[in-house]
């Protein structure tokens, strides 16, 4: 991983994985919000429960099972649906944090994939958990939903640990603070939850975190789960760009020159010592006695004004 390693990303750059996290958390909430605000304006209170209605549960998970079948893709948009400035606020800095740290030590190809890994696995715990527990499966409601990037985010923050459990955060503070002890303060808070009713979203996010932990170790094993993503959007990037910059390269163009020039034509130093060379030559021996190359050298020469 060292090997491949890139120069660092800074958080502007156009192929900086956590700044599109970042964004496209940013802008859903927004537009998320903005649809919101017009049902409280246009109907009031009673705008609230009707934007729950026909808007919210149409991008939040359902563990309702019936529910959860005319409505698949929520599997995936949960990961990105806020439904409050806090929720908002928690996913992104717990995101930049670990993220950071992340693509700084993988590079920007493994963020993306872990994050929609985790969001998934999250996914699928949180509906198996409502449904197989009686305790749980009694108070399924329509309010019952899964919703944010909690779960993703739990992925990076074991991923980022399990790959360097010593990495040291705020440095001027005694030498700093090892990374494990913020996991473990974000895997305790989790924990806790599951002896509560909000059980099946404690087991949402601490499967998250083991498929973080079993991402790095197949990946130090040399497993790649995320190298289809960035295969499949490279080859999505080379559909729609005339230059193909990521098309697979023939055995000719990856070992030989394209060049109309000769290969190992003789480049003339132009110094004035050798230019004296060469008319003490001329002076001695005559014009027709100079080499291709001591003719040619002239000729340069006389060129650049030596």
């Amino acid at each position: 991983m060292e090997q491949n390693r890139g120069r660092r990303l800074m958080l502007g750059q156009n192929n900086n994985a956590l700044t599109w996290l970042i964004i496209i958390n940013a802008v859903v909430f927004a537009l998320f919000y903005f649809v919101k605000i017009v049902y409280l304006f246009s109907s009031g209170k009673a705008g609230v429960p009707a934007f729950d209605e026909q808007i919210a549960t149409w991008v939040t998970l359902p563990a309702n099972l019936e529910t959860l079948s005319t409505r698949p893709w929520t599997v995936l948009t949960h990961m990105f649906t806020h439904v409050s400035i806090w929720g908002l606020l928690t996913t992104v800095l717990w995101l930049w944090g670990f993220g950071y740290i992340l693509q700084d030590l993988t590079g920007n190809n493994k963020l993306i994939p872990l994050y929609l890994y985790g969001g998934l696995v999250g996914a699928v715990f949180f509906v198996a958990t409502s449904n197989i527990f009686p305790n749980l499966r009694a108070g399924i409601n329509s309010s019952y939903v899964l919703a944010g990037g909690g779960a993703a985010v739990m992925a990076v923050a074991v991923a980022t640990t399990t790959l360097a459990p010593g990495y040291r955060i705020f440095p001027m503070l005694n030498g700093g603070i090892p990374l494990w002890v913020f996991t473990l303060i974000f895997v305790a808070i989790d924990y806790a939850t599951i002896a509560s009713d909000n059980a099946a979203f404690g087991f949402a996010h601490l499967s998250a975190g083991l498929l973080g932990f079993l991402f790095i170790h197949q990946l130090r094993r040399g497993h790649d789960w995320g190298a289809w993503m960035g295969s499949f959007w490279n080859w999505l990037d080379d559909l729609f760009s005339p230059e193909k910059k990521h098309a697979k390269k023939s055995s000719g163009d990856q070992h030989f020159y394209k060049t109309s020039k000769k290969p190992f034509e003789k480049k003339p130093h132009f110094t004035q010592q050798r230019l004296d060379e060469i008319l003490d030559k001329i002076n001695q021996k005559g014009y027709h006695f100079l080499t291709d190359e001591e003719k040619e050298f002239l000729k340069k020469a006389s060129e650049q004004d030596l």
